[in-house]
Order: C-alpha cells, then structure tokens, then sequence
C-alpha cells in the first residue's frame, strides 16, 4: 500500500501548467527534474494543496483553478521589480515563466512574470 499525501508531505513531482489558452507557462518535463514542494509551509496555495492531498506515488492527476485560486488575488504590494544583474546566472526569464521569489519574510511563493523591461542609454 503507498503512502499518501498528507498535510505535511514533502513531494516530488513533475508538472505542467498551462494558461486558459492552452499554451504551457511553466513545465518541470523539459529539463527533467521535478520540483519539490512541503505543503503546509505557505509556498502553495490552499486550493493547490487540497488538489495534492489523498495521492499516491505514481498518481497522475489533471485539474483546473482559478488564477486567484492557484496564486492569491491580486495584490500591489506583491509586485516586485529586479535588476537585469539579478539575473545574470540564469539568465533573463520570458513572460509568463513562473518562479520562486523570496519574500521579506525570507519565505519563498510563486509568482508569474508580468513585464519584463530595458533601459537603453545612448551617447
């Protein structure tokens, strides 16, 4: 019998989000390596972590959640801004990638890339 997931799993799983035009924002199968998350430590959603709950290893399962549902509502005070430089190991991520931001708190959340901008000077 596999153990399931429960509120203070740690779990190891690939994935593949996509927006409502079917096109994929984020996937962990393109360079093979799932992500790992702890449900309970605030890092996923409520709705995300109920949707993980009660699977077993080798699951498969396939679900649809409002944006506010997946990532919070909407919120100014979550917006943050980088330098180009902050990026300069991984390179600057397209619109739309998901990625972890650690918040003042030192917590990590996912956020959505909404702009990214260029400063150009010129002489």
């Amino acid at each position: 019998m596999s153990e399931q997931v429960k509120h203070d799993s740690a779990v190891l799983v690939h994935f593949t989000l996509k927006l409502e035009d079917g096109s994929t924002a984020e996937s962990t199968r393109g360079n093979g390596k799932p992500a790992l998350f702890r449900l309970g430590d605030g890092s996923l959603s409520d709705a995300l972590e109920n949707e993980l709950l009660g699977l077993k290893v080798g699951d498969k399962h396939a679900f649809t959640l409002a944006p506010e549902s997946a990532f919070g509502s909407k919120s100014p005070d979550l917006v943050q801004y980088f330098s180009r430089r902050d990026f300069q190991e991984t390179g600057i991520p397209d619109v739309g990638t998901i990625m972890l931001f650690t918040t003042r708190d030192g917590s990590e959340m996912p956020g959505v890339v909404r702009d990214v901008t260029g400063r150009f000077h010129h002489r």
